[in-house]
This record gives structure tokens, sequence and C-alpha cells, in this order.
């Protein structure tokens, strides 16, 4: 056989090593863990899109400022913020600005768990990788959605009103419906309240997250039931300011432990809900973390830039990632139950932001 066809043969035998071991490499890759197993080059660098859903409530204006600090701790490179303002639309072309501008990740906080898509279908065409943070999408790539357990919020505040309003109705201020965070409470707390409490007659209310909706159906309900023992607020962002401006208005408000108190849950954690806890305006709320939003919106988009992966389970941080009926994982982060028992437990978010 001439000496150039061994070496050629040779050249083939290594050139097919190699391949195969690319290959494991890549399998073991693909395989990934809740922790920081595989890797695929990238390093994780480059600059990272971040965009807002609104910021007219100070639930997203401390995720805001969340942002840049957690950046620097997590070792992201982010870009200034963007806010959709409350417009599904102009998030999808907000996420095309940001990839035009040529960012290697997007930490998105969709408003539309359909619409979204859209904006995920971009990405992905450019090899962009997406987390999703607070609502997950219908559809759509993304490395990992961070949220909390939304129907554990429609759980948490049914229990609360059930253990506190023996009888009467209730009603819940729902989001957008739009959102699946909006569809998860609102059938959690109603599925809830039909099992546990059937004493308690659900009234309801959709106010997309719009404060303004919210006051104005509010009032229109107390005028037809003012007989009213309990509101749970799916969003105290938007929500609770509004609220107790209409129940002051009807001379509504009384403080908790007096004859005519009625019982008020949120959801959201902001330091506004903690004050009005403490001054027997509402009862409790759960505190939604939005500091862990931003810390580990950024955590994940870092790995996924890297090529790392995730598979369901027990976290490092105290949580656990589950896989979505549509495929996707999610890391569901702890969201406590505030009350006036822990209100001032210096480890809520609530309590660490001016």
């Amino acid at each position: 056989m001439p000496a150039s066809t061994v070496r050629k043969r040779s050249r083939s035998r290594i050139i097919g090593a190699a391949a195969l071991a690319a290959g494991a490499s890549l399998m073991l890759a693909a395989c990934g863990s809740t922790k920081d197993t595989a890797s695929a080059g990238g390093g994780g660098t480059g600059k990272v899109g971040v965009i807002l859903p609104l910021l007219t409530s100070p639930f997203w204006q401390s995720y805001n400022d969340y942002v840049p600090k957690m950046a620097k701790s997590e070792g992201v490179q982010v870009l200034k913020t963007v806010n959709s303002n409350s417009d599904p639309s102009q998030q999808i072309t907000d996420i095309d600005n940001e990839l035009t501008q040529g960012v290697k990740g997007l930490v998105v906080a969709p408003l539309d768990s359909a619409a979204i898509q859209a904006g995920l279908d971009q990405a992905a065409r450019k090899g962009v990788p997406v987390v999703a943070v607070d609502v997950a999408p219908d559809k759509g790539k993304v490395a990992m959605v961070v949220r909390a357990d939304n129907v554990a919020y429609g759980e948490k505040a049914c229990d609360y009103l059930g253990q506190h309003v023996s009888s009467g109705k209730v009603v819940q201020v729902m989001g957008d419906l739009a959102s699946v965070n909006g569809r998860d409470r609102s059938a959690a707390f109603r599925s809830c309240v039909k099992k546990k409490y059937p004493k308690l007659k659900v009234l309801e209310i959709p106010a997309k997250w719009e404060s303004d909706t919210a006051a104005a159906k509010l009032d229109t309900l107390l005028n037809a039931n003012p007989d009213i023992k309990g509101i749970y607020l799916q969003a105290g962002g938007v929500y609770l300011a509004p609220t107790l401006q209409t129940l002051k208005s009807k001379n509504m408000l009384k403080p908790a432990g007096r004859k005519g108190h009625i019982a008020i849950v949120s959801n959201d954690g902001i330091p506004q809900e903690f004050d009005a806890i403490r001054k027997g305006q509402i009862d409790a709320t759960v505190s939604q973390p939005a500091d862990a939003y931003a810390k580990y919106g950024l955590y994940y988009i870092k790995a996924a830039m890297a090529g790392k992966t995730f598979e369901p389970g027990p976290t490092d941080h105290g949580s656990t990632i589950v896989k979505l009926p549509s495929g996707i994982l999610e890391d569901q982060l702890p969201a406590p139950l505030v009350t006036k028992a822990n209100v001032d437990d210096p480890k809520l978010w609530g309590n660490t932001v001016g």
C-alpha cells in the first residue's frame, strides 16, 4: 500500500475519533442537571438585553432596580433595561430592537403568554437564548422560566380568606387572563374556595393588571354588594392603592380587628403592602421574589449563553425546577405568605428596599 494512502487512512481514523469524542461531549452537555454541569463554550459572555413588562408597578420598579445590582454580582453585561409599557406588540418590537443591537442573550418578562412566541421565534432564528421571568410562554423556546408557583398564590390567598371569613361574599381582582399568571391565580383561587370553603361566594373582577380598571369595577361591585367580606388582589403593585382608596371613599376601610373589617390578601410583597399590613389595612400578601427574579434570570441566561442545561429537580437555592406541560423548564422560586406575624422579617426583599 502506498505511503500516501496509509497517511490518508491514518488521518481519516484520527478525524473520525475526534468526531466521536466531540459527539460524546455534546451528548453529555445535553444531559445537564440542576447544577452547573454542562458547558459548550462561549463562556456566557456578551451583551444581554433585559425587557420589562411595565414600570407603573412598584414591584417592577424594584425588579428594575435589582437588575444592575444582580448583573454585577452574576458577572453579566446588561444593556439598559427596556420598558414595553404594558403593550404586548411593543414587547415584540423591543425584542427585535435588542436582537438588532447584537445581544447574545435576552431576559424577558412576557406580557402575553401566547403573543410572546413571535419574539421568541425571532430570537431562536438568530441563535440567541432567552430566559422568561415571571410569566411562562404558552409556546416558543426559552432556556428557563424563572417564576414562582402562581397556582400556590391563589391557593394561599384562598386558604387565608377561608380561615378568616366563615361565610359570605369574597371578590378576587384578577390579572390579565392572557397571561398564565392571571389564569393560574384565578383558577386556583376559584377551585380552592369551591373545594374547601363552600360557604364563600366568589365574585370576580377582570382588571388586566390595570389600576384604573380595578378601581372602577371594584366601585361598581361594592355598590351592588356592600356586604363583601374579603378581597383577593392578584397584584398589589397595581391594585393595592386603588383598592384602599375605593374602600376609604365608601367608609369601608376598617382596621383589622374592628367590626366591619374586610379581610384582604394580596400578591407581590412590595413595601407598600407591608406598611398596609402593619396598619391593619390589609391582612396578608404573598411575597413574589423581585430580587430572586433578577438574580436567577441573569444566572440562567449566563448559563444558557455558555451552553449549560438543566433537569427537573431541587436546586441549590431552595427552589425546584419543574417541567411544564409545554416541555419548558421552570425554576419555581419560594414565595412566602406574609402576615402581621412575619412582616418585619429582614430576609423579605420588601424590607430591604427604600
